[in-house]
């Protein structure tokens, strides 16, 4: 019996390590990849930098001599001013974008779930156009996250009340529940842009199509403790998570306290999104595409899956934003044009997927 016992620890042991190596190499090439999209991002456009003055201008930024950099003034206003920032803001919104995503997918227990795909993003984006429309300033300049965050809470509570039924949620409910979402948020959008002045109008649109272009330090310095609390608080709900995926009665039994963690990650994807949707607009997709991507190359274990799938949407921003600023010259294409260009064949595919294999996980 103990000779049973210990053959059965080694071979329960073996997946376990080759996941642990798995996810350690995907990490290692999403941190890689992600190094190497900023060095050619902060580079590329109408003014061209080489990969050795970029990181030249970066080293005199944190005090260090370099002959690397150019003598140009322009390279460190370009690079420091107006690119660094862009890219910054990109990857604190794929990341929030992705782990909101893992969220929504583990209370749901639903690959098909998604910020976008249910409403919370247009959610958000209504409460931020009203506090813009009507010039409000509650909270002074939180006033427009925090009307975002409050947009989203709604859209997600009711896509949640709406599809929950018999203890658990069924994939057509909730994707009808998301087109009603995002159909009423598209409304009061489009009757916001009605009332608003010029400078509101663009503001929606903007929201609307989703671009990183124009970001500030500013708009950084509030999008990262957001974004920094939000997936602080995801990683630390990750083992109840696990434990939520086996049912909410085996949960229960285990010690989770099922409703508190449900809304509790309900106001994580609020928090989240909103970061994201407050100075980037609406990007869909990312939050599908990249824990879906992430959950077939290191499995379902959901602290591996949060940290893989921020690396990941980080990484699909910095890249969909790489293409939206030099793909057309003198142009700044959309970004979230270039995510549903991707996410939506995807979102099709695995739609089939998942109807083939009766809701599966794959």
């Amino acid at each position: 019996m103990t000779a049973d016992v210990a053959t059965a620890e080694v071979v329960t042991a073996v997946p376990t390590t080759h996941r642990a190596r798995r996810f350690a190499i995907v990490v290692a090439a999403l941190t890689a990849a992600i190094a190497v999209v900023v060095i050619v991002s902060l580079g590329l456009g109408q003014y061209w930098l080489t990969p050795t003055q970029v990181a030249g201008v970066l080293l005199q930024a944190v005090g260090v001599e370099t002959a690397w950099a150019p003598d140009a003034p322009m390279a460190a206003g370009v690079i420091l001013d107006i690119r660094l920032p862009r890219i910054v803001l990109g990857l604190l919104v794929g990341a929030a974008l992705a782990v909101s995503g893992v969220l929504m997918q583990a209370i749901f227990g639903n690959p098909l779930a998604d910020a976008a795909v249910v409403g919370v993003s247009s959610g958000a984006a209504f409460g931020a156009a009203a506090s813009l429309t009507f010039g409000l300033a509650v909270f002074g300049m939180w006033t427009t996250p925090a009307f975002a965050f409050a947009g989203g809470l709604v859209a997600v509570f009711s896509v949640y009340l709406i599809s929950r039924s018999g203890g658990r949620t069924e994939v057509v409910t909730l994707l009808l529940t998301g087109i009603a979402i995002n159909a009423i948020a598209g409304a009061g959008l489009a009757f916001l842009t009605f009332l608003g002045t010029t400078a509101t109008r663009e503001q929606i649109v903007f929201w609307q199509l989703g671009s990183l272009n124009g970001a500030l330090w500013q708009n950084i310095a509030l999008v990262a403790p957001l974004v920094a609390i939000g997936v602080a608080a995801a990683v630390a709900v990750a083992r109840r998570l696990d434990l939520f995926a086996l049912g909410e009665r085996t949960a229960r039994h285990l010690g989770v306290r099922v409703e508190l963690l449900r809304v509790t990650v309900i106001v994580m994807v609020a928090l989240l999104v909103c970061a994201a949707v407050a100075f980037a607009g609406i990007i869909g997709f990312v939050g599908l595409v990249v824990p879906h991507l992430m959950r077939m190359a290191i499995g379902p274990a959901h602290l591996p899956l949060m940290i893989s799938s921020a690396l990941g949407g980080a990484l699909l921003i910095a890249v969909a934003d790489l293409i939206a600023r030099t793909a057309v010259p003198l142009a700044d294409l959309p970004i979230g044009m270039i995510t549903s260009l991707v996410g939506g064949p995807f979102f099709l595919w695995l739609l089939l997927r998942t109807r083939r294999r009766a809701g599966g996980w794959g």
